[in-house]
C-alpha cells in the first residue's frame, strides 16, 4: 500500500522528492526562491575545490622556463690602443653584467625601497596588493598593478611582458616557484642586470655609466636613489626631460630607504644635504658616426676573419672587451690633418672639389699594427673606406719597388744612367717603342741612382726596370705588401700604372722601414671575453717574415732618405728626425701621394678625385696651389706637407730612431793596372807647398753602336773610357748577338755606364699578349708613355705628347 499523508483532515499520497529542490516547494512566499544554506555551502565548496584543482594543475604544469635570449646579452666594448678609452660598442642592448656581490648593499636596496618594500620577506607575490589592485579595477578606478619585484623579474627575465589575467596568473605562479628555488640575492642581482633604466641602458652598470659616468660599484647612496626612483618611467622621468619629477622620485627613494632601515639617518642627511645628484649630459650618438665609424667597421670585419672567428651575433651579445691598435693621439692628428683641406662649407678660399677623396694610414713597422687611419669624413654618410677600398694609380711611389729589385740583382746606388728627357726605349713593351718623359720634360744628364730617386727621374727608372726585369719589380711589390697580381709585369709598372690602396702602400713602405721584415696590417690588438679570458692576441714582431736582406734595405732606406734631404720630398725635412719616402703623381694628376716613414712609423697620405661615373679625373687644384703659374696637385704639394704636419704630431712621443747603416760600395778598380809594386817600400814623396785644384775630366761622346756585334760594341765603348752593361732579349730586328739599342749617345762623364740591349734572336715561342692593368682604363702603350692612360707618365712618368708627372 502506498504511503500517504494527512492534509486538512484528508489523506493524500506523498510526492516524489526532486533532486534539486528549487524553487523550494514547501516554502511559502518569495523565500521559496532563495537557495537553502546547504545549497550555498555546497556550491561554495564545489567552487573552491574547482579553483584549488585548477591552481594545483597550473602549479604542476607550469615549469620555470629558460631565460630570454636577450637578458644574457652583453655589450662588447671597443677601446682605443691605450686599452681604457672607449671607442665604441657593439650591442643589441647596451648591457654589461655585474656580480651583485660587488655592489654596495644600498644599490640593490634602493631599488627594493622604490619598487617592492616587502621583497626580502614576501613569497614572491603580494596577495594583499593583488586584492587591492583587483578591487580598484572593479570600481572603475585607474588600472593598478600589484607586481612584486620578483614578478617584474619574471616578466623581464623569463616571459616577456604580459597584460591579460591568465598571463598575470602564470607570472604569479612562476614568482612563487622562483622564490622557492632561488636566493633573494640572486633574484635581485638578475633583476638589476635586466631592468631598463632609460638612456638606452639595460642593467645597473650601463645605467651608472649613462647617468653618472661611473661603475655601478662606485655609485653613491644619492645616485643609487635617483636611478632606482625613475625605474617605472625612465624616459619621461629622466632628469634631462623632467628634473622636477626626477627629484621627487629621488626624495621618495631616500625616504623609503630610511624608513625601511636600508640607510641610517646620517647617510640620509648627507644625501639630502648634498642636494639632488645632477646627471651627466646625455648625448645620443651613433657609434658609426664620423671618421671613427670606419675604424669600427674594420674592427668588426677583422673580428669575423679566420683566426678570430667572432660572428656579428656573438659580437653584439657576449660582452667582449676589444682593444684596438689605434693610438688616439695619432688618430686625432690624422683627422686634424685631413681637415686642413680647404672646404667650401667653411668659406675657405680655393676649396677642394666635393669629389676629392683623401686618405691617411699609419702603420708600426715593428708589428704591422695600424696606428691611425682616415677613411672618410662620416661613415654614416658614405660607407666607402678611402683607405682600404679607394684604389688609385700609385705613380712614382712604385719606383722603390724597381730599386729594390735592381739592388737584389747586384746593382749599386752609385751606378750612373742617362737622365735626359725624352727618351725612347725601342721594343721595351712587347716589341713596341716606349717614349718616356721626365716631369716638366726636364733633362738631368748622367746621374746616379741616388739622385734619380731623389728627383724622381722617369727615364732613369724606365731603363733600370728594363734592365732588371718588370717581372722582378712585380715580384718585389708583392713581397713588400702589395696584393699579388695587382702589379703587371710590364715595363711601365715602375711608373705606378697599377692601382693600389693607401693601406697596401703603407704596408709596403712599412716593410722597407722594418729592414725587410714584413708584418700583416691589423687593427685588433687583443680580445678578452666576459670572464676575463684572453680570446685573441695579435701577433708580435716575432711573427714577421724576412723578405729582404738588410744590405738591400739599407741602400733603399738611404736612397729614399735623399728624397727628403734633397729631392721632391724636401718639405718633410721639417720633421727634424730621420725620414725617408717617395712622392707620387699619376698621369694627368688623377692621384697624388706621399709615402714615407721614420724608423718607427710608416705613413701614406693619398688623394684622388672621382667623376660623375665614379671614374677618376684630374684633381682640381686647391688652396695655395690653385694660385700658382702652373696650378696642379702633385705628390710634392699638399700630400707631402700634410704628411709632415701629421708626423710631427704622431712622432712627438716616439724615440728618434736611426735607419740601417748604409755603406757606399767601394770604388771599382780601374781597367788599367798600376805599376807592379816593388818589394821595398818607396820613399815618401815630399809634399808640395800648395796642392793644385784637381781638374775635372771632360765629357766624352758616346759612340753609336746599334747594329754592331756585341763584342765589337763593347770594345769601342771601353776604348772611349766608358763602362758597359749588357742585357739580352728576343728580337726580330737584329741577328743574335747584335746590339738592338743603347741607353745614350750624348756626352757623358768618363766612366759612365752605357747599357746595351743585345738580341737573342727571334723568340721561338708565341709572343705574349700584354696583361691588362687593374684599372678599367686602357693600358698605356709605348707610344703613349708608361704612365697609365694617354700621355702616360704614371707616377712620375710621362710619354706621348704630354709631359709625365714627377713624383
Amino acid at each position: 500500500m502506498a504511503r500517504s499523508t494527512r492534509t486538512n483532515g484528508r489523506t493524500t499520497p506523498r510526492g516524489r522528492r526532486r533532486f534539486f529542490n528549487y524553487p523550494r516547494s514547501h516554502v511559502k512566499s518569495f523565500r521559496r526562491w532563495l537557495p537553502s544554506w546547504r545549497v550555498v555551502v555546497g556550491t561554495m565548496l564545489t567552487g573552491v575545490a574547482l579553483v584549488a584543482g585548477v591552481l594545483v594543475a597550473a602549479w604542476v604544469t607550469t615549469d620555470v622556463p629558460t631565460k630570454l635570449p636577450s637578458v644574457g646579452a652583453q655589450t662588447s666594448t671597443v677601446y682605443w690602443g691605450d686599452g681604457t678609452t672607449e671607442m665604441g660598442k657593439y650591442a643589441s642592448e647596451d648591457r654589461t653584467l655585474v656580480d651583485y656581490e660587488t655592489l654596495p648593499d644600498y644599490v640593490g636596496n634602493a631599488v627594493v625601497a622604490s619598487e617592492d618594500s616587502t621583497f626580502w620577506t614576501n613569497s614572491g607575490v603580494d596577495f594583499r596588493g593583488i586584492a587591492r589592485a583587483f578591487y580598484n579595477n572593479l570600481k572603475g578606478g585607474g588600472r593598478q598593478g600589484a607586481s612584486t619585484l620578483t614578478q617584474q623579474y619574471v616578466e623581464r627575465y623569463y616571459t616577456d611582458t604580459v597584460t591579460d589575467y591568465a598571463g598575470k596568473a602564470r607570472e604569479a605562479i612562476l614568482a612563487l616557484k622562483i622564490t622557492q628555488q632561488q636566493k633573494k640575492e640572486v633574484i635581485l642581482g638578475n633583476y638589476l642586470n635586466t631592468i631598463y633604466f632609460g638612456r638606452g641602458a639595460y642593467g645597473i652598470q650601463a645605467a651608472a655609466q649613462k647617468y653618472y659616468g661611473v661603475n655601478a660599484a662606485d655609485l653613491t647612496v644619492s645616485q643609487a636613489a635617483m636611478i632606482s626612483g625613475i625605474i617605472p618611467n625612465p624616459t619621461n622621468w629622466d632628469p634631462a626631460n623632467n628634473p622636477e619629477q626626477a627629484e621627487h622620485r629621488w626624495k621618495r627613494s631616500l625616504d623609503n630607504m630610511l624608513k625601511d632601515g636600508h640607510i641610517d639617518k646620517a647617510q640620509y642627511d648627507e644625501a639630502i644635504g648634498a642636494g639632488f645628484p645632477a646627471a651627466i649630459e646625455y648625448v645620443k650618438s651613433d657609434k658609426y658616426a664620423g671618421p671613427t665609424g670606419y675604424l669600427l667597421a674594420m674592427v668588426e670585419k677583422e673580428l669575423a676573419s679566420e683566426g678570430i672567428d667572432i660572428s656579428e651575433a656573438d659580437l653584439t651579445s657576449k660582452g667582449y672587451q676589444i682593444t684596438t691598435t689605434i693610438d688616439p693621439a695619432m688618430q686625432k692628428a690624422a683627422v686634424d690633418t685631413i681637415d686642413t683641406l680647404p672646404q667650401e662649407s667653411r668659406g675657405d678660399d680655393n676649396p677642394v672639389s666635393p669629389n676629392l677623396r683623401a686618405a691617411l694610414v699609419s702603420i708600426d713597422p715593428n708589428d704591422g699594427s695600424i696606428r691611425a687611419l682616415y677613411g672618410g669624413a662620416d661613415f654614416l654618410q658614405n660607407q666607402y673606406n678611402n683607405a682600404t677600398l679607394g684604389a688609385a694609380q700609385g705613380g712614382s711611389t712604385f719606383k722603390p719597388f724597381t730599386l729594390v729589385a735592381a739592388l737584389e740583382n747586384g746593382h749599386t746606388l752609385d751606378e750612373r744612367y742617362d737622365g735626359n728627357s725624352p727618351m725612347t726605349f725601342e721594343g721595351a713593351n712587347d716589341g713596341g717603342d716606349w717614349k718616356v718623359r721626365n716631369f716638366s720634360d726636364h733633362s738631368w744628364g748622367n746621374i746616379d741612382l741616388v739622385k734619380a730617386t731623389a728627383q724622381s727621374v722617369n727615364t732613369v727608372y724606365a731603363e733600370l726596370n728594363i734592365e732588371t726585369g718588370p717581372d722582378k719589380t712585380a715580384e718585389v711589390a708583392t713581397r713588400l705588401g702589395i696584393t699579388k697580381g695587382k702589379v703587371a709585369p710590364n715595363a711601365s709598372n715602375v711608373l705606378g700604372t697599377a692601382t693600389v690602396t693607401p693601406l697596401e702602400l703603407t704596408n709596403a713602405y712599412a716593410t722597407i722601414a722594418a729592414g725587410g721584415q714584413k708584418a700583416t696590417p691589423h687593427i685588433v690588438a687583443k680580445v678578452v671575453d666576459a670572464r676575463g679570458n684572453v680570446k685573441y692576441e695579435a701577433p708580435g714582431a716575432d711573427k714577421r717574415t724576412a723578405e729582404f736582406d738588410t744590405e738591400t734595405m739599407a741602400a733603399t732606406q738611404y736612397a729614399l732618405s735623399q728624397v727628403v734631404e734633397q729631392g721632391s720630398g724636401e718639405p718633410a725635412k721639417a720633421l727634424g728626425r730621420p725620414a725617408a719616402g717617395k712622392t707620387g703623381t699619376s698621369n694627368e694628376n688623377k692621384s697624388a701621394w706621399f709615402a714615407g716613414f721614420t724608423p718607427g712609423l710608416a705613413t701614406v697620405v693619398g688623394l684622388y678625385q672621382t667623376g660623375p661615373e665614379n671614374e677618376q679625373e684630374q684633381i682640381t687644384p686647391f688652396g695655395k696651389w690653385a694660385n700658382m703659374n702652373n696650378p696642379e696637385i702633385t705628390g710634392g704639394s699638399w700630400p707631402v706637407e700634410a704628411w709632415t704636419s701629421y708626423m710631427q704630431a704622431a712622432t712627438a712621443n716616439l724615440p728618434v730612431g736611426e735607419f740601417l747603416p748604409y755603406t757606399p760600395p767601394k770604388p771599382k778598380p780601374t781597367e788599367t793596372p798600376t805599376e807592379t809594386p816593388t818589394e821595398e817600400p818607396t820613399e815618401e814623396a815630399p809634399a808640395t807647398e800648395e796642392p793644385e785644384e784637381p781638374q775635372q775630366p771632360e765629357n766624352v761622346t758616346v759612340p753609336g753602336v746599334v747594329g754592331m756585334e756585341s763584342r765589337a760594341a763593347r770594345a769601342q765603348l771601353e776604348a772611349a773610357g766608358l763602362k758597359v752593361r749588357i742585357t739580352e732579349e728576343f728580337s726580330d730586328q737584329q741577328p743574335r748577338g747584335f746590339v738592338i739599342s743603347q741607353s745614350s749617345m750624348s756626352e757623358v762623364p768618363p766612366g759612365s755606364t752605357i747599357s746595351l740591349v743585345v738580341s737573342k734572336g727571334v723568340d721561338p715561342g708565341q709572343q705574349p699578349t700584354e696583361e691588362p692593368t687593374e684599372e678599367p682604363t686602357e693600358t698605356p702603350d709605348p707610344g703613349d708613355g708608361g704612365g697609365g692612360g694617354p700621355g702616360g707618365g704614371g707616377g712620375g712618368g710621362g710619354g706621348g705628347t704630354n709631359p709625365g708627372q714627377g713624383g
